[in-house]
């Protein structure tokens, strides 16, 4: 009978984490390790001092401070989750939890795993990440270029020579990664392939594929198109209760915001090309919902299309998709 894995809750910051790791149901143990490699190579240690041979660790996605800790758990053979913040925070309400601190967080974070037993997380190909770091690092300096031209509208004149200078920088800049990032689709492979599927969807450009290529992942992590929307967060999310309460359904929200950021602008230019979207999109409108309600419905059909494509390797047909009525 092989030994059941071990709580660790781990609180991650920038330059630290703390851990703790629940022995049993009143007793635990805290450390505190650097968030680099010398701290990951202690904990692997200290662990072994502990006598724990396989743990299920289990820390928050907080921006991107703890992938490099989950990775190398990973490595070594133990299971780890990154769960969303606001289960770990659900958690702690039903625990009437009073105490804030980064032992107190760890702690939390371990009972959780051990009480709900979230899944494992699955690191991404290395090409993949690599997508997702020149992605990320573009959509970083499109939000710079756009402060920037901004900020040249209301600069006093002294200052336009240089924050023209910083613009043009950051345009070099923008070139410069959309480069590399087709080159680094094009020199492995599968990627252009999926890349290409990805842009026969009307209002998929090849920026938007890539970013979805690397938001995504693999495929095969994902055993439906439903189960793909909810990691989006474009799932509808219904608020009813009773007679009283009748609020109207809305996209719940809880996922990837950079993949349901992606594609708000594909959803809006499919509904004014696509035949098919239009009409889908006119027959919400006649049934009473806004403008916005109908771009996160087209928002959902574009992430179950996407689904179906990789997973038929076809190309896109909007006859299947929102097929016409009479």
């Amino acid at each position: 009978m092989s030994n059941p894995l071990m709580p660790l809750g781990i609180d991650i910051s920038k330059t630290d984490f703390h851990v703790a790791l629940l022995k049993n149901a009143k007793r635990s143990k805290y450390e505190h390790f650097s968030n680099d490699e010398d701290g990951f190579q202690q904990l692997s240690q200290w662990l072994e001092q502990q006598g724990v041979e396989q743990i299920h660790g289990c820390l928050e996605a907080t921006s991107i401070y703890g992938h490099a800790l989950a990775l190398h758990l990973h490595q070594q053979g133990h299971r780890v989750s990154i769960v969303n913040p606001l289960r770990v925070k659900g958690y702690a309400k039903s625990q009437l939890a009073r105490t804030k601190s980064d032992r107190a967080d760890a702690k939390l974070s371990a009972q959780f795993c051990r009480d709900l037993q979230p899944a494992p997380w699955q690191p991404s190909v290395t090409e993949v990440s690599q997508l997702q770091g020149y992605t990320r690092r573009l959509d970083a300096l499109e939000h710079m270029l756009t402060e920037e031209k901004n900020r040249l509208q209301v600069t006093p004149a002294d200052l336009k020579a240089d924050i023209e200078a910083h613009i043009q920088f950051l345009q070099e800049q923008v070139a410069t990664v959309k480069k590399r990032w087709r080159e680094h689709i094009q020199a492995h492979e599968g990627l252009p392939q999926q890349h290409e599927l990805l842009t026969t969807i009307v209002g998929v450009g090849e920026s938007t594929a890539a970013r979805v290529l690397a938001e995504i992942g693999a495929i095969e992590h994902f055993t439906s198109a439903r189960q793909l929307a909810a990691f989006a967060g474009l799932t509808p999310q219904e608020h009813t209760s009773g007679t009283s309460v009748q609020g109207k359904p809305r996209l719940c929200k809880i996922g990837n915001r950079r993949l349901r950021k992606a594609l708000y602008f594909p959803a809006l230019t499919c509904w004014r090309r696509c035949p098919q979207a239009r009409a889908f999109g006119e027959r919400l409108l006649a049934a009473g919902k806004t403008k916005m309600q109908v771009i996160g419905a087209l928002r959902h059909k574009l992430i179950r299309v996407i689904y179906g494509i990789f997973k038929s390797r076809q190309p896109f047909d909007p006859d299947k998709l929102l097929p016409s009525r009479t």
